[in-house]
Parts: C-alpha cells; sequence; structure tokens
C-alpha cells in the first residue's frame, strides 16, 4: 500500500471514530450505528431494455417492476466500458479504464487503488462479496487470497465461472474449491440473505455486493421451468434485428429471456429478507448490470458487447433509499456512468470520497431532488478484440438524448435517442445536423481531457500497461495464467 493511499484510509477512519464533526468517540461509534446499509445486487450482461418496467414486451420481472415503483430509476445509465472487468475495475475504484489500465479482460487490478471494499470497511462497515469478482488475473479458477479482496472480509466468490449448474468459490483463507448447490444465483441468493439477517441488528452497519453471472451466455443453462416460459414462436424482436439474424437470436433469448426471470425472483427474495429484517428503510439497494447484449441488434451476433450501440452500454439501475427519497420512486433521465456509482453511494453513507475519484457524485439527485441536468456519460472502447474487423477503437458520450461516437479515422455514429429509439438513422456527416454533430464533439473531447486521455490507437495503452497479448488477440486465462505484471505490489 503506497503512503498517500495508506494515509487516505487511516484518516477515513480516523475521522468517523474521532467525531470529526466535533462528536465524541462514543457518539460516533453511534452515529456510525445509524448509517445505512448498502446492498448492491449487479448482473452480467442484463441490458436496460430487457425488464417489463423498461418496455420490453416478452420478459417477465414482476418483482423489477415492483421494486422499480419505489426505486430512483436512472433511465439513462451507461457502463464506461462494456466488458466485464473493466466494469468492475470503475465500479470498485470510481475511475476510468484509461486511468487504471483495466480496460479488458483478465487483467489485474493494482493494490495501490483505493477501492469500494476498503473506504467502506474503514468508514466503520463490515463488507461482503459474493459472486463474481473478474479483477484478479492469476486464472479464471484460480484462489484469490485476502490481501487481493480489496478490502471484503466476508467472501464467497470466485474469479470467473458461468457453468451455472456447478460453478465453483473460494471462501476464507481456504484455497479449497467450493461448489454452489444446484443453480449459482440462487444458492447466492440464499446465502446474501442469510448474511442480511445476521447483520440486520449488528452494532456496525454492512455493505454486500452479490455479483450474478446471469444472464451471461451460456442461455442453455437457465433454469427449465424459466426457460419454458419463453417459446421462441411467441417472442417478438426489436426493429433493428434484421432478418438474417433472427434464427440465431430466437435460439439464444428463451435462455437469456429464463435467466433474467430466475434472476428476478432472487432480486425479489432479497427485498423480501430487507423488509423482513426490519432494515429496508435505512438500506440503500441497487440493482444494475455490468453491460448488455448485442443480441442481433444492428447485425451484432448474440452474446457479444463492447460496442457503442444502446444495447450494449445501457444497463438497468435502480437505487431505493426510503429513508432519503421516500416510498415513492422516480424517473431521472440524467445519464450515470460506472465511475459515477462509488461517489454517489459514498456521499449518501456520509463517507468521505477520495480526491482519487473521477466519477461524480449524484447523491444529490437522490437526497434533495435536485433538479436533472444533462450531463454526457463518457464511454470508450479501448482495445476491441472481438469482431475486429467490424469493431475499432471509439470513444463516445450518451446524454440523455443523443449518443455520438467518434473513431480514430473520425466520427462514426450520432443518433438522436428521443425520436430513433432503436438507432437505426445515423445522423453523421447529414449537414442538418452538422451543427449538432460539432456540439457533441466538443463535449466528447472536453470529458476525454478531464481524465487526460489523448484517444490513441490500441498499441499504445497496450505497450503502457504492459499487457502481453496471444497471436490470437486475447490476454490468456486459466488455470495456469500468470498475471500480467503490472504494478501488483
Amino acid at each position: 500500500m503506497d503512503i498517500s493511499r495508506r494515509t487516505f484510509l487511516q484518516g477515513i477512519g480516523g475521522a468517523i471514530l474521532s467525531g470529526y464533526t466535533g462528536k465524541s468517540r462514543a457518539e460516533s461509534r453511534a452515529l456510525v450505528s445509524r448509517l445505512p446499509n448498502v446492498v448492491f445486487l449487479f448482473a452480467d450482461q442484463w441490458r436496460a431494455s430487457a425488464t417489463g418496467y423498461a418496455g420490453d414486451p416478452n420478459v417477465k420481472t414482476p418483482n423489477l417492476d415492483r421494486l422499480a415503483k419505489e426505486s430512483i430509476d436512472f433511465e439513462t445509465a451507461v457502463s464506461v466500458c462494456p466488458l466485464c472487468t473493466p466494469y468492475r475495475a470503475a465500479l470498485l475504484t470510481g475511475r476510468y479504464p484509461t486511468t487504471t489500465g483495466m480496460f479488458t479482460n483478465d487483467v489485474p487490478l493494482p493494490d495501490k487503488e483505493l477501492c469500494m471494499g476498503e473506504l467502506f470497511k474503514t468508514a466503520g462497515y463490515e463488507t461482503a462479496y459474493i459472486g463474481k469478482w473478474h479483477v484478479n488475473a492469476y486464472g479464471r479458477f484460480s484462489y484469490i487470497p485476502p490481501e487481493r479482496r480489496q478490502g471484503f472480509d466476508y467472501w464467497k466468490a470466485a474469479e470467473c465461472d458461468h457453468n451455472y449448474p456447478k460453478s465453483h468459490y473460494y471462501t476464507g483463507n481456504s484455497p479449497e474449491k467450493k461448489f454452489w448447490e444446484g443453480y449459482d444465483a440462487f444458492a447466492q441468493t440464499k446465502d446474501a440473505r442469510q448474511y442480511i439477517r445476521d447483520h440486520a441488528k449488528g452494532a456496525k452497519p454492512f455493505l454486500l455486493v452479490v455479483s450474478y453471472g446471469p444472464p451471461h451466455f451460456p442461455h442453455e443453462t437457465a433454469p427449465k421451468e424459466y426457460m419454458d416460459m419463453y417459446p421462441p414462436e411467441k417472442l417478438k424482436l426489436a426493429p433493428n434485428v434484421s432478418e438474417k439474424m433472427r434464427k440465431a437470436v430466437l435460439k439464444e433469448l428463451p435462455g437469456y429471456y429464463g435467466h433474467c426471470t430466475a434472476l428476478d425472483k432472487c432480486i425479489g427474495e432479497v427485498v423480501r429478507t430487507l423488509q423482513e429484517a426490519g432494515i429496508a428503510d435505512n438500506t440503500i439497494l441497487v440493482f444494475t448490470s455490468d453491460h448488455g447484449d448485442m443480441m442481433g441488434a444492428h447485425d451484432v451476433r448474440p452474446c457479444i458487447k463492447q460496442y457503442p450501440w444502446d444495447e450494449s452500454i445501457r444497463v438497468p439501475f435502480l437505487l431505493r433509499y426510503p429513508a432519503v427519497h421516500g416510498k415513492s420512486g422516480t424517473n431521472v433521465k440524467t445519464p450515470i456512468n460506472t465511475p459515477d456509482i462509488l461517489p454517489t453511494l459514498l456521499a449518501l453513507s456520509q463517507i468521505e470520497i477520495p480526491g482519487t475519484i473521477e466519477g461524480e457524485d449524484l447523491s444529490a439527485m437522490i437526497k434533495t431532488g435536485a433538479g436533472e441536468r444533462d450531463r454526457a456519460a463518457l464511454i470508450m472502447n479501448v482495445w476491441p478484440n472481438v469482431d475486429t474487423k467490424l469493431l475499432k477503437e471509439y470513444r463516445c458520450i450518451r446524454t440523455s438524448r443523443h449518443t455520438y461516437v467518434l473513431r480514430l479515422d473520425g466520427p462514426w455514429l450520432l443518433f438522436d435517442n428521443q425520436i430513433d429509439p432503436y438507432q437505426m438513422n445515423n445522423l453523421v456527416g447529414k449537414p442538418e445536423d452538422a451543427e449538432l454533430q460539432k456540439q457533441l464533439n466538443e463535449r466528447l473531447q472536453s470529458e476525454l481531457k478531464k481524465i487526460g486521455d489523448e484517444f490513441r490507437p490500441s498499441r499504445y495503452y497496450l505497450d503502457k500497461w504492459g499487457y502481453k497479448v496471444k497471436e490470437d488477440g486475447d490476454i490468456s486465462y486459466g488455470n495456469k495464467t500468470e498475471a500480467q505484471e503490472r504494478g501488483l505490489r
């Protein structure tokens, strides 16, 4: 741990326990006990449109639909870099992929980074993590030692495993591989519910993160009773899914939706447990996802993300905190980006926000009902390692209304999502939209300047962070994988 990082963490703990507001240590401890619990639930590859409350004509999500009515629904929530590891690193640190080097899968999060678990733990919280981790990089099936858990004490997690009927995890300080019983999301939810019961009346508040694997492929492993709810012949496809993609999409959608409905059951059980434990009002409950799934839209095959279309970048984001915003929910169009999540949660939990965090604290919109504003959320693909003939490096901004995407060879995409929600009319180069394109390009350049990203070719970033790439263009992973050496110590 470097000195500045250690000093900051000591400062948080000292401030709370010594009473930086002038309170005695005993009074400060009492204050800590009244701070909100945080339960953060997130799925893998669940796109924003795939819920009942968002208007999907197929999927059944009754528990999420009910939760949405009680939550702040950030309609324009986006994934900063729509891929598993980059999202998780940005979530944990509140920093952008080009800052941390976490812009692709299976690379290690540097120890020097200040992370969510450490910040909450130092502020007096119990911390717990259940499910998929994917920021360790010593192999997807390898043991993750305590020093690589970034401040989470209760631990039932694995680097990455999408074999849902028999997925593994490690717990405590033991390198013994264990396996979840049955469909892993159900077992993980059962464990999370028990954690909530065990800590509901504790002297300290708790941070519980549950990272689910579904609805990420394989889709055929969704529980049969849920997959059978979606006969292919009855499914309605979006207008931006062409006929040539129809067969492939209808093969995947029943399982994709089946996973979603199975997870909806899990979310409902967690909500019920919070209510039964009597802590629902003073708990910040979040449901979201790391990124979406193109699922055939714009002729991109199912199971692919990384693209800048909404099917890939937009995710559901519900935040419920009844003690602050009351029992009823509201819809917010202001974009929220992955790096914004940590500072917002810290502010809601009355924890100091480190100066290293690049995301923005949006808690005022939740605490005071502050008016909406049209932010520009910055999205990036630093190293396009799938579909490389089609997908190139890009930087993108998503406002509440527009999407603008720039590649190294110039403007690529521009959509007015208000009148073109399926993004089928590209406005780039159209004379009547030249001024809009100019304005959005200026906003994009402004966002890049804020984080010091000059938008260079992929090779620059790979070399900068010392990543070793295989001949097929990927970074190795597996039981025998060595971590990419980049400041782990």
